[in-house]
């Protein structure tokens, strides 16, 4: 059973992330106010699985993003529109289908992948190295434990 000091941590770090969650929904809204041509986030995130694990069935993508298929089919149907991800036949069985990121949509990864990079490290840039160090440790430790205890064997 957890102690009161544990709780007391615990509520803090829950409250902190919904801030953060509510920070960068509020950044995404405004940026899709701003780009109306813009992938919404959760499309995006197919085409980053497609170029950081290559071409595979929207089958087994949509088990890798934990999604329904109906909903992976809408979104990759708009990422197909935009030129960013192609269907192609598998060459090990000619009637199913693979997505394949294009090559415009591994330069918008890329693109979006740098600018990212560059926002995060002007945030972080006056904080000592080995500070940031043990944030992207302790948040890659969170982020696995979140993502354990999500899995139904969890």
């Amino acid at each position: 059973m957890p102690s009161e000091d544990d709780l007391a941590l615990a509520d803090e770090v829950g409250v902190q992330l919904i801030r953060l969650v509510r920070l960068m929904d509020r950044r995404q809204a405004q940026y899709q106010a701003e780009h109306p041509d813009a992938v919404e986030r959760a499309t995006y995130y197919l085409l980053v699985h497609l170029v950081k694990g290559g071409p595979q069935r929207a089958g087994t993508l949509a088990e890798t993003v934990h999604s329904d298929p109906s909903t992976i089919s809408r979104q990759v149907g708009h990422l197909v529109r935009l030129g960013l991800v192609e269907r192609m036949a598998d060459p090990e069985d000619g009637r199913a289908t693979l997505l394949t990121a294009t090559d415009e949509g591994r330069r918008v990864y890329e693109e979006n992948r740098r600018m990212r990079i560059e926002r995060f490290a002007e945030m972080l840039a006056d904080w000592p190295v080995d500070d940031r160090r043990k944030l992207a440790e302790l948040l890659g430790r969170f982020t696995s434990a979140f993502e354990a205890v999500q899995r139904p064997d969890g």
